[in-house]
């Protein structure tokens, strides 16, 4: 062999070229960032966060748009911004943040020392705001098509969103820190749809019908007396029922309240379903339940038709008539938030 030396063994190759690859895939936390920017439009596309943290910060009238999940954001020092972040497994955090626009969906939700922030939120968990003025609220609305896939990869059901239930960890006496969006307040009024041609190649609609996120009333006043609790139990098919049930009801007028994914135990049905309990106890052993709650005069009637007709081979609790559907609805939403809570 020239200059003595042994043959080089393919092995020694392989693992020198593997070495190689891992090196290329050490991760850059500039890949992960957008930090000082002003006056531009950024974005990452469908899979290039994957499950990374990220941050955002020092930046001034810009449109800032993250179309997958990442395990935690932070968003400090923004001022003029409009931003969309995609399902995010752990806390979003805002500090130091004033008058931003944002389409947030994550497990927490924190604001510290912002002012004049409007959240269009799913937030799995009580979201919280500490030291800020003139927070408001709306419930999350978008779709595109990998939006479904990247909720789970993040740990999020669509079902678990307290967007409406804010704690404000530093009230002042006889102000109010936050409130409310309009109930008819249109997510692209307040954070555009991207306009650059490498972010347009996502296929978004903001419109409310289309979103992977069922949109709920929350804490708004309810419009009627009457409400009616529906649970579905799972299945192969619990998900997309629900999601059936929802487009039923709301074609029909009547409001979507609130929703839930939880497990439950055979103490907690006996106290839900009382003398109807035995008949849906042996279907809590194959995993959550979906609960809706729907608002509005005839609601009950209507659910019970729509099940009849619609659900036929599925097993589903509805609601009998107001005075229990009152019972019921108070009773599952109190058991289910002590389970989140936990």
């Amino acid at each position: 062999m020239r200059g003595g030396g042994k043959p080089q063994s393919p092995w020694e190759t392989d693992e020198r070229e593997a070495g190689s690859r891992r090196f290329k895939l050490r991760i850059d936390p500039k890949d992960y960032m957008f930090s000082g920017l002003k006056n531009e439009t950024v974005g990452r596309l469908p899979g290039k966060v994957a499950g990374q943290q990220f941050v955002i910060q020092d930046c001034e009238n810009c449109n800032i748009y993250i179309f997958d999940h990442s395990a935690t954001i932070t968003v400090d020092d923004c001022t003029n911004c409009q931003i969309f972040l995609g399902p995010v497994k752990g806390s979003v955090f805002l500090r130091d943040c004033k008058d931003c626009k944002c389409v947030v969906a994550c497990q927490q939700f924190r604001t510290r020392d912002c002012r004049k922030i409007e959240v269009f939120l799913c937030c799995a968990t009580q979201p919280i705001i500490e030291s800020s003025t003139g927070m408001k609220f709306g419930c999350f609305q978008y779709y595109y098509p990998e939006l479904a896939l990247q909720l789970k990869d993040a740990g999020l059901s669509i079902f678990n969103n307290t967007w409406s239930n804010i704690h404000d960890f530093t009230p002042v006496s006889g102000e109010n820190n936050w409130g409310l969006l309009a109930e008819d307040a249109l997510v692209e009024d307040f954070v555009p749809l991207p306009t650059t041609e490498e972010l347009k190649a996502v296929r978004i609609s903001a419109d409310v019908n289309r979103s992977i996120i069922p949109v709920t009333q929350g804490g708004r006043p309810k419009k009627s007396e009457e409400s009616c609790l529906v649970v579905f139990f799972a299945g192969d098919y619990t998900t997309a029922n629900a999601r059936k049930l929802i487009d039923e009801m709301t074609g029909r007028g009547f409001w979507l309240v609130q929703t839930k994914e939880v497990s439950m135990k055979a103490d907690d049905a006996q106290r839900v379903f009382q003398q109807r309990a035995s008949e849906f106890i042996p279907l809590l052993e194959k995993g959550p339940v979906v609960a809706l709650e729907f608002n509005g005069d005839g609601s009950i009637a209507t659910c019970q038709d729509i099940v009849v007709n619609v659900f036929s081979g599925a097993k589903v609790f509805v609601s009998e008539d107001k005075l229990s559907a009152s019972r019921e609805v108070d009773s599952f939403y109190n058991f289910a938030d002590m389970q989140m809570g936990m």
